[in-house]
């Protein structure tokens, strides 16, 4: 069943964009996630702390509403987000002082892992590397934080329950014709 390129990276890296353009260029089908909705339909904000029974909760909603998606998908397709950002994100929220139930988060993690392999057959690493331009409603311009969730990102993809190949998009290349020719 795994038929999908799943762009993978923090926020405000142009996946959303990049997955537009290959999808519009390649013919493949465009599959967009909706993380902040699945937030916003719970009543919560995705930049507060939450305990980790909620982040965990909440994280399994954004993956079940991602899932629905990818089904949909009619042929090979191009999404802008994958189950390896999902866990990047919930590892992020881990603090020193957060208490942290390891069985329910390898649980999630086992799930995610299993989802990706189930419809991905290529994840592209999308790196912080493009000019940072504040935008209502977009999530905070926090270059370190983007950083951080880089690291997370480049681990998860290097982990051997993946299943499937990855690259990274160098981040030298900017400019959106550029990024479409390394992936394509």
């Amino acid at each position: 069943m795994n038929r999908g390129i799943g762009l993978c990276g923090s926020h405000r890296t142009g996946k959303t964009t990049l997955a537009r353009e290959i999808a519009a260029r390649s013919g493949l089908e465009f599959l967009q996630t909706t993380t902040s909705q699945v937030f916003a339909r719970y009543g919560l904000d995705p930049s507060l702390q939450m305990d980790f029974s909620t982040r965990i909760w909440i994280q399994h909603k954004v993956v079940e509403a991602a899932e629905s998606v990818w089904q949909q998908a009619t042929g090979m397709f191009v999404s802008d987000r994958t189950p390896i950002d999902m866990m990047a994100y919930t590892l992020a929220d881990i603090q020193g002082t957060t208490r942290v139930d390891f069985s329910e988060l390898e649980n999630y993690l086992d799930h995610c892992f299993s989802v990706t392999n189930r419809f991905f057959s290529r994840l592209v690493i999308i790196q912080p590397a493009i000019p940072l331009i504040h935008e209502e409603g977009k999530a905070a311009l926090n270059r370190a934080y983007m950083e951080h969730l880089n690291v997370l990102i480049k681990g998860l993809c290097n982990d051997e329950r993946l299943g499937c190949p990855f690259s990274l998009l160098p981040r030298d290349i900017l400019r959106l014709d550029d990024r479409i020719l390394e992936l394509l």
